[in-house]
Parts: structure tokens; sequence; C-alpha cells
């Protein structure tokens, strides 16, 4: 249990240090597009070879197919919901001016300082790192080692997500203390839900497994599409193609040394 739960930590951790170089460090936008891409690259290899193969090989097919269909509404419809509270662009360093814009010009002066675009952003942020946390909880059953492919691919993508999410929250008004609490807040989520993926499916059935690791890959797969490819592109241009496809094979290598 302390090794799903120390893992689930490291992973969210990520979160958090980026938030702390964000604020020390002025980091180029270009830069952190490729970043963000590379990191996107790695969790579509992740999302494919550890979670969705796996599935396939503990159960039927349907099962797979419904869990990560399942998965991906899940968070297309949640993902609307934190929207709709300020969150639409918690991985966006301009995430203040993009919330202006969203807005009638009416209500623009009324969204200023009230902290709902901060909120949005840190439940945008639980809500992507609860899955891929699960996972790695899971990846731990049987007494096998922690999956290092999934845990490399967490820890890469979550570290532009709190270089951008900062710089967003500064920019809406947030202090440096809050946003370092509720990232911090992060990290523990992020080991608590570790530690329940272990815990609670460690006697789970293997369709059950099946289907848990496929919705999670739905989540991830959408989220990349929704979220983290907009922002990498907006950010580095035309050759975040290229390092995401050196985070794909990057993945392929890990795996294979796995």
């Amino acid at each position: 249990m302390g090794s799903a739960f120390f893992w689930g930590a490291v992973s969210g951790i990520a979160v958090l240090l980026g938030a702390v170089i964000s604020m020390i460090v002025d980091i180029p936008k270009k830069i952190l597009g490729f970043i963000m891409a590379f990191g996107v690259g790695i969790l579509i290899g992740a999302a494919t070879f550890e979670l969705l193969q796996d599935a396939l090989e503990k159960s039927h097919f349907i099962n797979t197919v419904i869990g990560f269909i399942a998965g991906a509404l899940t968070f297309t419809i949640l993902e609307a919901l934190i929207s709709h509270h300020g969150g639409k662009h918690r991985k966006r360093s301009n995430q203040h001016e993009l919330n202006q814009e969203d807005l009638p010009e009416q209500q623009q002066k009324q969204s200023d300082g009230d902290g709902s675009s901060g909120l949005g952003i840190f439940i945008g942020t639980v809500m992507d790192a609860i899955p891929e946390s699960m996972m790695l909880g899971m990846s731990l059953i049987g007494g096998k080692g922690v999956s290092m492919l999934l845990l490399i691919a967490i820890f890469i993508s979550n570290i532009p997500e709190g270089l951008s999410s900062t710089t967003g929250m500064l920019k809406s008004g947030q202090s440096k203390m809050k946003i370092i609490t509720l990232f911090g807040v992060v990290t523990l989520v992020a080991a608590l839900s570790a530690l329940f993926g272990y815990v609670f499916l460690d006697h789970a059935s293997l369709g059950i497994i099946s289907m848990l690791s496929s919705f999670a890959a739905g989540g991830i797969i959408t989220m990349i599409g929704s979220t983290m490819m907009p922002e990498a592109y907006e950010d580095g241009g035309g050759l975040v193609g290229l390092m995401t496809a050196f985070g794909v094979i990057t993945s392929v290598l890990l795996d294979q040394l796995g």
C-alpha cells in the first residue's frame, strides 16, 4: 500500500514542480509547447500499450470497447461542466485572456478577481490526475513493480500542466501561496487515487479491471485531444507534431525495456 501511495505522489508532484518552476523561471512558450507535445506522445503510448493492451489481454474485446467509450464520454461531460466554471483553458498559459474572450463584454468586469477561473483550473487538474493515478496503483497489483512507462508518461505530462496552469492562475489574480496549496492538494489526491486503485481493486475480477483500464484510456485520450494538443500547437507551432512522434516512439522504447 505504501508503494502505491508513494508512486501516486511522485506522479502528482510533477504538477507542483511545474508550478514552482513557473514562478521562478520564465520559460518560452515554444519550449513549453514542445514539452507538452512530447508528453502527449508518451501519454498516447502509455494509454495504448499499458491500458488498452492490458485490457484486451485480461477480458473480452467488448468490455474494452465499452470501457473506452464510457471513459471518453465521461471526460467530455465533466470537461463541459468544468469549462462552464472557468477551467476550459487550464492548460494554457494565457488562460485569463482566453477566458475573457469567451465572456460577453458585460460579464468581463464581473469575472475579474472572482477566483472562479482558479477554482475551475484546480478542479480540472484534479479530474485529470485521478484516472491516471488509479491506473498507476493498479499496475502494482499482484506484486509487480510500478509501470515505469505509465509513471514517466504521467510525470512528463504533468510538468507542463503545472507550468501553464500556474501562469494562467497568476494572471487571474491567484496568490502564489494559494496556487502552491492547491497543487499540493492535487499531489495528495494523486497519491490517494493510486492507493485506491491498488487497495480496492486488488481482488476485483479481470473483467472489472479491464473495463477500468480502458475507461481510463478513454478519458486520457479525450483529455489529450481536448486540452493538451490545442495548447501544444498554440505554443509550439507546426513542430509539435514531430515532438509528439518522438514521444510516441519513446513510449515504445520504454515499453520494450520494461
